[in-house]
């Protein structure tokens, strides 16, 4: 049940503002992976510090040489650097999907994992990542915050928070379950679309999803 947290009107509803979200949604590049666990995995580890668009090229580069797991492993180092660059912090990325591959591969038989605690043992994932993984790839709810979750989460009031992993906390404490799987999606669109906070406020005034 959501609580009715700040006496929240009915225009903060997570009913509302998930109708109002819907109606403007424009698509995030990086959802078309989300079929594949290996490359909703490997794409949301190479998007830290890059934009969709960026890491969107440079995945599909990397996925034409290492369409699997198995074919990652045998990419050198070196070579991986060239194929996703100009990601953020390409070398230290290509150093971590090496070892991811072997991980998944020695670990769990090629397979990408279901389980968060098991998705954050490997290179460079961190419980966002893993939330998308869990969200897009299997059909798990799991709220992943990002700055966009996390900014208007803050701004409708549902959290008071000061930190991504307070306010995934919160929102976990507060949001119906039914909610999580869309959250990340619908947030960050609407973050991609209004990218300063006064363009996201004047939005969210114009939809009266503020007081």
């Amino acid at each position: 049940m959501f609580r009715s947290v700040c006496c929240m009107s009915s225009k903060h509803t997570p009913k509302k503002v998930f109708s109002v979200f819907k109606r403007h949604y424009k698509n995030v590049p990086l959802e078309v992976f989300g079929s594949s666990a290996y490359k909703t995995l490997v794409s949301t580890l190479l998007s830290s510090r890059t934009k969709d668009e960026i890491t969107l090229i440079a995945s599909k580069r990397l996925f034409k040489l290492a369409p699997n797991v198995e074919r990652l492993k045998n990419i050198k180092t070196k070579k991986l650097e060239g194929l996703i660059y100009p990601v953020g912090f390409y070398k230290t990325k290509a150093k971590q999907l090496k070892k991811l591959s072997l991980l998944v591969l020695i670990n769990y038989k090629g397979k990408i994992p279901k389980k968060r605690d098991e998705l954050m043992k490997l290179p460079g994932v961190g419980r966002k990542t893993a939330n998308l993984v869990l969200n897009r790839a299997f059909g798990i709810p799991a709220i992943a915050v990002d700055t966009h979750v996390h900014k208007i989460s803050n701004l409708l009031g549902w959290v008071k928070t000061k930190t991504p992993e307070k306010t995934e906390e919160e929102l976990m404490r507060i949001l119906p379950k039914k909610y999580w799987s869309n959250i990340n999606r619908l947030f960050v669109s609407i973050g991609r679309q209004h990218t300063t906070k006064k363009n996201l406020v004047e939005f969210l005034q114009n939809e009266k999803l503020l007081n």
